[in-house]
């Protein structure tokens, strides 16, 4: 029966990922650490917020692009975060960061379109460029001297007449890697002679641990640029399950984003907005408790994995995931499922992020210190 289904769907190539942790589901108190969220609950001035927005009876049909107040409070939060004026008609808010990326892929990408991505990325970008029928260029990360680095001569020059976009996860998910000022002002340049569209994921942008954010597209580009830039709620809020986030692009965009989010899901859902907007004027000691709780959890990593010789890591300058690889173990997914089988331990397999990373395993410690203590205890005893 599946010849009655979409080719480019059935086609699609397997995610290691989502496997991983489907098996880790059908066992018994498996400590998982596999999936890109923290274990604090959302905060309660975001919740009370959409809470109220619901007793008020905020719970019916919204402007497709999000609700204007939400789109306003987003443009001042780049004023006062990165001193970019954005007026709020560039900012389309989204029914997750997914969703955003999805209506942002759907918006260049013709079929047979090429899109050169840097990796390792998660998988599911990848998926959304797939679904698009467009062509995906890998151009690897280089890791050297305990740093993951871009060749950005290797990035200009993967790009040929087909390319329509670069896609960049800054900071990255699954490395820490953090584009720099000077990198993406040289890519602002390139794609300007070459109309080419940059698409950015900055999911991660409050997730730095020494300064306040990691650096922007928005913060160099002008107004016009062919630029798309992704944000979520999800990491630095909390709030991975409201499934909330937003799109940025060129004034040009909001007409063609507004008619394909139309056909995508109406509009985002009312009520979680109202949660957005406080997380966002309220949110900065939340950031600032999540990230000690990080920086503590990272120390804890750094101190262990660097004590023990069968362990390959580096301190990422940014996000909450321990990327490293164990001395012997070359097949990630095989390794990630004999950790569920022998320790009840569920870990991201690298092979998730492309295949250039196979050997690679992804940890998340947004959780407590028990929890991360407890699941290294596991992972020492399946390398010993």
């Amino acid at each position: 029966m599946n010849e009655n289904y979409r080719q480019t769907v059935l086609n699609l190539p397997p995610n290691p990922g989502a496997e991983i942790l489907r098996y880790g589901w059908l066992k018994e108190d498996v400590v998982s650490l596999g999936q890109g969220e923290g274990c604090d609950p959302t905060p309660d001035f975001i919740v009370n917020a959409a809470n109220k927005a619901m007793l008020e009876g905020k719970t019916h049909y919204g402007p497709v692009l999000g609700q204007p107040f939400l789109r306003e409070e987003i443009s001042q939060y780049y004023k006062r975060l990165m001193n970019v004026n954005l007026p709020a008609n560039r900012v389309f808010v989204t029914a997750s960061g997914t969703t955003a990326m999805h209506l942002a892929l759907t918006s260049i990408l013709d079929k047979g379109d090429e899109v050169v991505a840097i990796t390792p990325i998660w998988k599911n970008l990848m998926g959304a460029v797939r679904l698009a029928q467009a062509e995906a260029t890998q151009v690897p990360l280089k890791y050297e001297n305990h740093s993951w680095s871009l060749d950005m001569d290797k990035l200009i020059d993967s790009c040929s007449s087909k390319t329509k976009a670069i896609l960049i996860v800054t900071p990255s998910n699954p490395t820490g890697w953090v584009m720099s000022e000077n990198e993406m002002r040289t890519l602002l340049d390139f794609t300007r002679k070459n109309n080419i569209w940059i698409v950015s994921d900055e999911v991660y942008n409050r997730s730095c641990y020494n300064v306040s954010h990691s650096p922007s597209f928005l913060q160099y580009a002008q107004d016009d640029d062919l630029l798309l830039t992704i944000n979520s709620f999800s990491k630095s809020w909390a709030m991975t399950g409201w499934r909330l986030g937003w799109l940025t692009g060129p004034a040009s965009a909001e007409a063609v984003i507004r008619d394909i989010a139309l056909y995508d899901n109406m509009c985002p859902p009312t009520f979680t907005q109202y949660g957005g907007a406080k997380a966002l004027s309220d949110g900065e000691d939340f950031i600032k408790q999540q990230m000690a709780g990080w920086k503590s959890n990272l120390d804890i990593i750094t101190t262990r994995f660097e004590a023990n010789d069968k362990i390959e890591t580096y301190r990422p300058p940014s996000t909450f995931y321990s990327f490293f690889k164990v001395q012997g173990e070359n097949n990630s997914l095989e390794f990630a499922k004999r950790l569920i089988d022998e320790q009840s331990l569920s870990l991201a397999p690298g092979v998730a992020f492309g295949n250039n990373v196979s050997e690679w395993m992804r940890l998340c410690f947004a959780v407590s210190e028990a929890k991360l203590n407890s699941a290294l205890d596991k992972l020492e005893a399946a390398i010993k």
